[in-house]
């Protein structure tokens, strides 16, 4: 009997430890290991990286959440990734689910819905970088600076640029209405305006008077180069003796794009620009091709504060390599490079370079200024004057 005891009290000893053992080995389990209905949730995790609280965030979240029934997993993960490529603060980089790819390369393509304005977050404001000529927005007055405070009634303090374009964004015949505060008046206004289908161009021309044509370039998109590759006869052909280049209100586009385009107006294999990468690795210079069929034409470039990026980075190659004057108001100062990555069928657009002049200077958040300022007054935009073009 004593024996049978003994036997049932090492038993029952055995059966606490083990317990205890198995809770033990729970608590001390790695924390993904105790998140249901997620898969993959060590691939592609790199050396000494502690994700534990993330994962104990995650299971908090679907155990207590009074909404754990409606989470959706990939709205989650989504979720997940936005605030990691937020925690970097740069404006320029963005998460794009694959709704958001979509529309990406619907933009590119230069076709899209939408009001048709460019906007960035500059010093921590939702800003204007440019309308789009012809687009609703240019046509209600939205102008390159404007700072928007609320799209709608959402204030824009909180957003990230994602958020303000989603927001913006909308069917064709919908009203969004911008609030924006104007420096050049020191004013507040509410503009609505009604979104459509928009068309973005990429290039007119025309002869202002005999033996002067004007150019304008709206934007480095896909079919950029090849249009005015095609006008460059036509251009020649009409008797052109010199150029006046438009780059205002351009708020860039593809870099490759822009140096491509160099190439119709420089000496070929001149240095249009160089990319200085995150190891402080300054190279891959990116120079001119095409032979220069407009080289030996005298021109003039007209900026303005939404002259941004690839636009700003043709500008300045024109001024360094043929010494063409800038005329009008300081640009806008976008001097990142920006790769995008695939993930599946979502995406990734991430800052992976800083550009440089050819004289190896940045102009990151500081912009060209111009060798003749002519600045546009209030009365001028009512009137419809141009004295930048005038001076040009």
């Amino acid at each position: 009997m004593a024996k049978f005891k003994i036997v049932i009290f090492i038993l029952l000893v055995a059966g606490i430890a083990y317990t205890a053992g198995v809770q033990t080995a729970d608590y001390f389990a790695p924390a993904s290991s105790r998140v249901e209905g997620v898969y993959n949730k060590e691939s592609g995790k790199p050396e000494g990286v502690d994700f534990s609280l993330f994962w104990e965030a995650w299971k908090a979240i679907q155990e207590k959440h009074i909404k754990q029934g409606e989470l959706d997993t990939q709205t989650l993960v989504y979720g997940a990734i936005r605030g990691l490529v937020g925690a970097l603060d740069d404006p320029h980089s963005t998460f794009f689910t694959p709704e958001d790819t979509k529309r990406f390369y619907e933009d590119i393509s230069g076709s899209f819905e939408g009001v048709g304005i460019e906007i960035s977050i500059r010093k921590g404001v939702l800003t204007v970088i440019s309308p789009l000529k012809g687009t609703p927005a240019d046509q209600a007055g939205i102008r390159a600076g404007d700072k928007i405070i609320k799209i709608d009634e959402t204030l824009t303090n909180d957003l990230t640029l994602d958020e303000a374009v989603n927001l913006i964004r909308g069917p064709g015949g919908t009203t969004v209405t911008l609030t924006v505060f104007r420096e050049i008046s020191d004013s507040s206004l509410d503009i609505p305006i009604v979104r459509d289908t928009i068309i973005v161009p990429v290039l007119e021309w025309e002869m202002k008077e005999p033996g002067i044509v004007y150019l304008q370039i709206f934007h480095f998109a896909e079919k950029t180069e090849d249009n005015l590759r095609i006008a460059i006869p036509q251009i020649l052909n009409a008797g052109s003796e010199k150029i006046i280049l438009d780059l205002r209100n351009n708020p860039g586009g593809l870099l490759d794009v822009s140096v491509a385009v160099a190439g119709f107006f420089l000496e070929e294999d001149s240095l249009v620009v160089s990319e200085r990468f995150a190891d402080g690795r300054e190279g891959h210079e990116l120079r001119s091709g095409h032979g220069g069929a407009l080289k030996d034409l005298p021109m003039v470039v007209l900026v303005n504060g939404g002259t941004a990026s690839a636009a700003e980075i043709l500008a300045e190659a024109l001024r360094v390599n043929r010494g063409v004057q800038l005329v009008g108001e300081k640009t806008f100062g976008k001097g990142s490079v920006q790769e995008l990555y695939s993930l599946d069928s979502s995406s990734l657009k991430l800052t992976v370079a800083e550009w440089l002049t050819p004289k190896g200077e940045s102009i990151n958040d500081n912009g060209l200024e111009p060798d003749i300022v002519v600045e546009l007054t209030e009365e001028d935009f009512e009137e419809e004057r141009d004295p930048q073009l005038d001076r040009a």
